[in-house]
């Protein structure tokens, strides 16, 4: 492995995860098989709906950002799962032919107490449509050291 190791989370780096384009039949496809809700489904019922018009299910755009965290971040990580979510918000709604930017952020860190290979990251995961954020979870995420991982030195002070 050479990607990220817990070593390389510093709290306040930043991780550009790129760019998505909102692909409106990927959108519906999507929301006909998890997400079934009329607004997510039907123009005509998402004009009569709170929206206003036809939006994605937070799901989706939530499916989006992981998948990008996974080619960006994860492939090739020391990365060991996560034992969840501590946030989730869908803050505006996602629109078929918009374009988000997503990243994460290092919150903070610490060594496992009792899996001295192990770390945990605090971490924020966001998508952007320009200035406004339409995404924002917040989670740990388990990471081996790089000693542990087989991938030489490790930083015993952290």
């Amino acid at each position: 492995m050479t990607g990220i190791a817990y070593e390389d989370l510093e709290p306040g780096r930043v991780i550009d995860l790129g760019r998505v384009h909102i692909d409106r039949e990927q959108m519906v496809e999507f929301a006909r098989s998890y997400d079934p809700q009329p607004f997510h489904l039907d123009e005509h019922a998402a004009r009569n709906s709170i929206f206003g018009g036809l939006c994605a299910s937070g799901w989706f755009t939530g499916s989006l950002w992981m998948r990008a965290y996974a080619d960006a971040v994860l492939i090739g990580s020391t990365g060991q799962g996560s034992p969840g979510l501590t946030e989730l918000s869908w803050l505006a709604p996602v629109w078929p032919d918009d374009e988000l930017d997503l990243r994460v952020e290092v919150l903070s860190r610490r060594r496992s107490a009792s899996r001295p290979g192990l770390g945990l990251a605090s971490m924020r995961g966001t998508a952007h449509r320009g200035e406004q954020c339409v995404l924002r979870m917040a989670y740990v995420g388990l990471f081996a050291t790089r000693a542990s991982a087989g991938q030489g030195a490790d930083d015993p002070g952290r």
